[in-house]
């Protein structure tokens, strides 16, 4: 049942039909313009395969949105992310809390997605690339160079995409190899020595042997400077002391004079073969190389209540001698914390199977701007970690010079056979493989010591393989396709992670497998011309294995509970415990479970889920006129469940760290429409939407744990229209409202209620972008605008109110030139013309004392020439 009941959305989906309405009786009551370009008379057929066969987009009975390549290039668009603007109720954004990577993609539709890259979580959207399925949120912020489509379907689609698109999927098409030979290169300069250089060429080798190329380079600087800490009181022109930069070990220790710049490379290749009217296979192999500096990071805030434990101790430490320290002058730590034992010793000594690095003591090395203001126990103070360190005024700047660096090494390949094996029927195979090499440092303390420098490596591999067998019936009446579907996926992640010097997360291992078997099928029958009803559904069986390593590699828990050693009894350090926990040797008394490996979280057996999950749909049509489809449908979807590998305390059963998979049931009534001779559409959409067992991160003690949060009820509504008009203009418009709002939360979740918004889901969106063409000599020149609101959405699941983004306007605006027989190209524009700054991602760590961000990019500028030679 469909059901939307709040005030608010009532209001909101009237003024979209209002403004859209004064909109189009406006401009339809101007005359064709003679001048205008013919390809402006009616719109664009749109043909989409969301259903493995293709299709009108207006015949299809889904929501979705779909982008040609004309229309990507028109306005500006040359990854992923940078849709979110044109599609209403879906957020994209590049980056998720501390990856560091534009390359990651943050996606969320109808309230469903993921907001982390780590290897144990898989996406709430399914990114595919001419059918391959992308496992990872690394490099789906997809290059868009040489694509001749991208289509964004809403809601679970579960029956033919299958796993872990439980929010939508986005399918890519990229460009098939031509008959003829064909040269397009383009380059771009802009903002920050913007400098976009790339070209795909179709290259026939035979009448049989179809070949095409695509090769691109995107790079620019970035623009947040890193500037010099500031020389003053208490130290006058003293430096202070930092740690070397390799005093950690870490996934790399490059460093960068700006942060969020571009460095990206990649090149994609297509072998056609053509043996027969009947059969045809493609080859695709793709490279993608990226080293970079990572996203800005900006210290929002500073927490300085006792929850900032790391903090504490750090400031603790730095301000009082090594001698005050061994003797207890500092009460709270008494005589236990010296150099050799205590949280003030040397860091990263750690247990020898860890490497420790060792470095001079933190006790008596002073610091800067504490209590007392001159109080300077050493000629050579450290930094002393409060708000006043971190902030330069300005969010473009930064005094963190830490680690600076996104770097990925992305290949795959797909071969894809289709035969037509008779008039009605046809069978296609789709086998890829995909591998990712990534690693990232983030430095996100504001300061020149490493306070909290976040740095990752991962490694993953895949391997899918699916059948499709398609086919017509009943004198066209029936439609359906059947298929069997295989995915194999394994890798690794290493986090590594220094804590004010005091607990250093580092892992052993955390490998990841997965395997997944699934059947599914899918039919259309056609009643009549007008009423048709779908059926469908797939059944997916899934394991999952998982080894988990994180580990402390400085034994800060070892070390604040004052059992040092973990060989020798609890009691021997914490007088009174009670016989049967004296005994207990500090490592089982402080639960960590691997005699051989002492600072290690997890156990070291390899732990293993199966879930097996059946999708279904189900669907009604009546195609009322060729121009008018009204439907109804219901379907579902399900993410995989997993295990958190971010933990704050050791585990003595990996089941602790397992989480479910999350389900959505979603039903939507949606109208398409075609007016005034194919020059105006309107589709339009409502939903309803029962989402359990949620997955989200929350931060406990200094570690973002993945819980499944409860449950929750999205419902909204979705408008979208285009239109050529006469005078040259045209349009389009995409308006969304959502009703978002948990409605049982699990009793284990801490920081939520049912009264908390999900994050990433704004209330409402509005895009419109109004164009004009017009004859210049022989050639065309089109004028292009494109407006979005935002309303305010959190960016984490605590709601935390230095990491609301407010609502946006966003403004965005282009001129192009097109020659006489379309040769030539050249177009100059703007992106974020308000210059609307707010904040694209965050995080937040109370035992570490900060919450951090990262802003959207100022106002920059750009200019393209195009060249097509055929």
């Amino acid at each position: 049942m469909i059901r939307l009941d709040c005030a608010a959305c009532k209001t909101r989906v009237r003024l979209v039909w209002a403004i859209f309405g004064a909109v189009a009786s406006t401009l339809l009551c101007a005359p064709v313009s003679a001048q205008a370009p013919a390809s402006a008379q009616v719109l664009e057929e749109v043909i989409v395969t969301s259903q493995k066969r293709e299709e009108n987009i207006q015949n299809v009975a889904i929501a979705i949105s779909a982008f040609t390549s004309d229309t990507l290039k028109a306005k500006g668009v040359m990854d992923v992310h940078a849709m979110s603007n044109l599609t209403p109720n879906v957020n994209l954004d590049a980056s998720s809390p501390f990856s560091g990577d534009t390359s990651v993609l943050s996606a969320s539709i109808r309230g469903i997605g993921q907001d982390d890259f780590a290897f144990n979580l898989d996406p709430g959207v399914g990114v595919y690339v001419d059918g391959v399925y992308l496992a990872r949120t690394i490099g789906a912020n997809q290059n868009l160079l040489d694509v001749e489509r991208v289509e964004i379907l809403k809601g679970p689609q579960g029956t033919l995409f299958g796993r872990n698109t439980v929010g939508g999927a986005i399918n890519i098409v990229t460009h098939v190899p031509g008959t003829e030979v064909k040269f397009q290169a383009e380059a771009t300069g802009g903002s920050y020595n913007r400098t976009d250089l790339g070209f795909t060429a179709d290259l026939p080798i035979s009448d049989k042997l179809l070949s095409s190329i695509t090769v691109s380079s995107q790079e620019r600087d970035g623009y947040q400077d890193v500037i010099p800490y500031p020389a003053g009181t208490p130290l006058g022109d003293t430096p202070f002391v930092v740690d070397p930069i390799n005093a950690y070990p870490k996934a790399g220790h490059d460093t960068s004079e700006s942060n969020g710049g571009q460095n990206l490379q990649v090149i994609r290749g297509k072998l056609l073969w053509l043996p027969s009217d009947t059969f045809e296979v493609t080859l695709t192999a793709d490279y993608q190389h990226q080293d970079q500096s990572s996203t800005p990071a900006t210290v929002l805030a500073v927490n300085t209540t006792p929850a900032n434990i790391f903090g504490f101790i750090y400031n603790t430490c730095i301000s009082n001698t090594v001698a005050d320290l061994n003797a207890g002058v500092v009460p709270i730590f008494g005589p236990r914390w010296n150099t050799t034992d205590g949280l003030c010793s040397a860091r990263a000594t750690g247990s020898p199977e860890l490497g420790g690095t060792g470095g001079a003591s933190l006790g008596g090395a002073g610091y800067v701007g504490g209590p007392g203001g001159n109080l300077l126990l050493s000629p050579t103070p450290r930094l002393y970690w409060n708000f006043a360190n971190t902030d330069t005024g300005d969010i473009d700047k930064t005094y963190a010079n830490g680690v600076s660096f996104a770097k990925n090494d992305v290949w795959g390949t797909s071969l894809t056979a289709d035969w037509q094996l008779g008039t009605e029927t046809s069978l296609k195979s789709i086998t890829g493989y995909r591998q990712i090499k990534w690693s990232v440092g983030i430095d996100l303390d504001g300061t020149p010591e490493q306070i909290q420098e976040v740095t990752d490596n991962q490694n993953q591999y895949q391997f899918s393989q699916e059948f499709q067998f398609l086919g017509r019936a009943v004198n066209d009446r029936l439609n359906y396709v059947a298929g069997l579907y295989y995915f194999k996926e394994n890798g690794f992640v290493h986090d590594f992670v220094p804590f004010q010097g005091l607990l250093y997360v580092y892992d052993y291992q955390n490998d990841v497998d997965t395997e997944s078997y699934a059947g599914f099928v899918h039919v259309d029958f056609n009643f009549t011309d007008m009423f048709g009803v779908t059926l469908g559904g797939r059944y997916s069986e899934e394991t999952k294995k998982f080894i988990g390593g994180q580990a402390d590699l400085n034994g800060f828990t070892y070390k604040i509970s004052g059992c040092v050693d973990p060989a020798q009894p609890a009691g021997n350090f914490i007088p009174g415990l009670p016989p049967f926990l004296a005994v207990l040797p500090c490592q089982e008394f402080l639960g960590f479970p691997e005699a051989s490996q002492p600072l290690r979280y997890f156990p070291a057996d390899q732990l293993e889920q199966k879930f097996e999950e059946f999708t279904p749909e189900v669907g009604i049509r009546f195609q009322f006129t060729d121009d008018v489809l009204l439907y109804a449908k219901y379907s579902e979807g399900f993410k995989s469940g997993g295990w958190t590998t971010r933990l704050s305390n050791p585990i003595t059963d990996g089941t602790f760290a397992e989480f479910k998979p999350e389900r959505a049931k979603q039903s939507e009534l949606g109208l398409k429409t075609v007016f005034f001779d194919d020059r105006m559409l309107v589709n339009t959409a409502i939903f309803y939407t029962d989402y359990e067992d949620i997955q989200l991160n929350f931060q406990e003690a200094a570690s973002p744990v993945l819980r499944n949060a409860g449950k929750a009820r999205l419902q909204g509504a979705e408008l979208e229209a285009q239109a050529v008009l006469g005078g040259g203009f045209g349009f389009t418009f995409a308006g969304g409202y959502i009703d978002a709002e948990y409605t049982e939360i699990n009793p284990l979740v801490i920081g939520i209620t049912t009264d908390s918004e999900i994050p990433k889901t704004p209330e409402y969106k509005i895009n419109f972008g109004p164009t004009l063409d017009f004859g210049l000599g022989e050639g065309n020149v089109r004028l292009a605008v494109d407006y979005t609101y935002t309303s305010e959405l959190f960016n984490d699941s605590l709601n935390t109110a230095e990491l609301k983004r407010p609502a946006v306007e966003n403004l965005n605006a282009a001129i192009r030139y097109t020659s006489p027989g379309g040769n030539y190209e050249l177009a100059v524009g703007g992106t974020n013309l308000t210059d609307e700054r707010y904040l694209t991602t965050g995080s937040i760590n109370e035992a570490a004392g900060e919450r951090v961000g990262t802003y959207s990019r100022p106002r920059e500028w750009y200019a393209t020439i195009r060249v097509k030679v055929d």
